[in-house]
């Protein structure tokens, strides 16, 4: 699994982005989120204010973003918080990456479902195209994570790239999703199983058919 300790604090680190602050853009969303809590409630916005620093991070060396320690200091600091506390949030999660990663950041889920529906193969797919795991790729395109379950397991296997899930994967699939992303296109998020929307059934309805157009109470009938 991914290493979930931070960047090393070095002098090199600190001048990067030791003087960290949010953008006026940012601040704005940063605020909006901290107003939504009631009135000494404000540290519960810690997590979509990593968000949203991990963004920006993101944003300014194109890449999906990470933070620094720095940036978690200047989270800690915005909401008066432990600068502990936030790490402690930081950490656990995994949507916050705690090392530089790549202008992609794939991770592919390697839990029961997924493996049984054939991740592995996933894993190997990606090894294919220069993905070390926990390492940005030569060209900084991709950065490979292996993760715990993220819920998509009737549509195994699955991986989340960026913001997006991608599902129902084979190796053939996942290369089609990760060409168009190296071509600087947004390919369909979901489901990649022709003809298929979201999780339902293949071949469409096979139990329960009476609720397909109205409620049907189907006490009597048990």
């Amino acid at each position: 699994m991914a290493d979930r300790s931070p960047a090393p604090d070095t002098p090199e680190l600190r001048a990067r982005w030791g003087s960290f602050a949010f953008t006026e853009a940012y601040k704005v969303k940063a605020d909006r989120h901290i107003a939504k809590y009631p009135e000494g409630r404000q540290k519960s916005a810690v997590m979509p204010l990593l968000d949203l620093a991990q963004r920006q991070v993101g944003e300014e060396t194109g890449t999906q973003g990470w933070l620094p320690l720095p940036v978690i200091e200047y989270v800690a600091a915005y909401l008066d918080m432990p600068v502990i506390r936030v790490l402690e949030v930081a950490t656990f999660y995994f949507m916050y990456n705690m090392r530089p990663v790549g202008k992609h950041h794939v991770q592919v889920c390697g839990t029961t479902p997924c493996m049984l529906r054939g991740s592995d193969a996933l894993f190997e797919t990606c090894k294919a195209r220069g993905m070390k795991k926990g390492h940005v790729s030569e060209d900084g395109l991709w950065t490979l994570t292996e993760v715990e379950c993220m819920g998509n397991c009737a549509t195994a296997p699955m991986a989340q790239i960026n913001d997006d899930n991608y599902e129902d994967l084979t190796p053939e699939r996942l290369d089609a999703v990760l060409d168009a992303l190296a071509a600087g296109e947004q390919p369909k998020a979901g489901t990649q199983e022709p003809g298929r929307h979201t999780s339902e059934p293949y071949g469409g309805v096979t139990t329960l058919k009476e609720m397909v157009d109205e409620n049907h109470d189907y006490r009597s009938e048990w």
